[in-house]
């Protein structure tokens, strides 16, 4: 055999090489909501040298990527404490493998500015927009009893954040439960003001939840590992440099940069591992769902975290 011919069989048993390894790369399918995740990934250089590829799926709230987790269009994603109840008490193989703690003021009840409305006792008789079953709805909820009022006091109106805003605006209701990011451009544009937010209402968690199937698949299991271990250094990073962050986060949600730094400064968010404390709030969450016939059976939500992931300790995390 000439050298000519011995030299064609390597580059053709390399590029086959190369195209099988191309054809075995995983790829991680994440939802994010206004691109929290991916903006804190993108302006700390987390996503550097990744050993698989990152197909993101951007949702404007958390009731729709609830409905992609149930139906497997995703591998994971972020999703509020309440929400992710409903997906759970719907049966959908889906488990939390760690928790966003966060300081809950954002997630609040919104009035127009010049509203006659002072305190959670002023809402009875009106119209409150806000999501079916996400964290805006919980927190409406615990607003009203802790003012001794019940979801029968008023009339909620279920509406996306985008026509909750508008229905705000045009008077079609008298308040808006929201979260972050819309909480914070709603004060600085001067459209929204608080009414009551969510300190002591709201535990102020949210997941990363992912599919049994996900679960399951060790190669994906493992890339899952590796995503929590960038996406907690990542918003150490952020907070660490808020200018930068927020000019990335802003473009990326369409938000003025003021808003976006304004949501994500006071919310300091931090990575947990799953403990004993997270379990119990939330199940103190389905408990308060139950209660009020938001679900038919109580929900022991101890089966529903997965067990086994890590967070890197803060002091640990890269500095940049």
């Amino acid at each position: 055999m000439s050298i000519r011919s011995r030299l064609l069989i390597v580059i053709a048993t390399t590029l086959l090489a190369s195209q099988a390894f191309a054809a075995e790369r995983l790829t991680l399918r994440i939802g994010d909501q206004k691109g929290n995740m991916r903006a804190q990934l993108e302006a700390a250089d987390g996503l550097r040298d990744l050993p698989y590829d990152i197909r993101w799926a951007e949702f404007p709230a958390a009731a729709p990527l609830a409905e992609a987790l149930n139906a497997g269009a995703i591998d994971a994603g972020i999703i509020g404490d309440a929400p992710l109840l409903f997906v759970l008490a719907s049966g959908a193989p889906v488990k939390a493998i760690a928790v966003d703690k966060s300081d809950p003021y954002g997630t609040a009840l919104l009035v127009r500015p010049d509203a006659a409305l002072h305190s959670a006792a002023d809402l009875k008789g009106k119209r409150i927009a806000t999501g079916r079953g996400s964290i805006g709805h919980h927190l409406a909820l615990k607003a009203l009893a802790q003012a001794g009022l019940s979801e029968k006091d008023v009339d909620f109106r279920f509406l996306g954040p985008v026509d909750a805003k508008i229905a705000l605006a045009n008077g079609s209701v008298d308040a808006w439960s929201t979260w972050e990011p819309y909480t914070a451009l709603a004060e600085l544009s001067g459209q929204g003001r608080v009414l009551v937010n969510g300190r002591g209402l709201s535990s102020g968690n949210s997941f990363l939840a992912a599919t049994d199937k996900a679960l399951d698949d060790p190669a994906r299991r493992a890339a899952l590992q590796d995503y929590l271990a960038r996406l907690s250094n990542a918003q150490v990073w952020a907070y660490q440099h808020l200018d930068g962050y927020s000019k990335t986060l802003a473009a990326i949600i369409g938000f003025p940069e003021d808003a976006a730094r304004l949501q994500f400064e006071r919310r300091q968010l931090h990575w947990h591992a799953i403990d004993a404390k997270t379990i119990s709030e939330q199940q103190d969450t389905a408990d308060f769902y139950h209660t009020h016939g938001l679900m038919n059976q109580r929900l022991d939500v101890a089966p529903t975290f997965a067990t086994g992931f890590t967070v890197p300790a803060t002091s640990a995390l890269a500095q940049h």
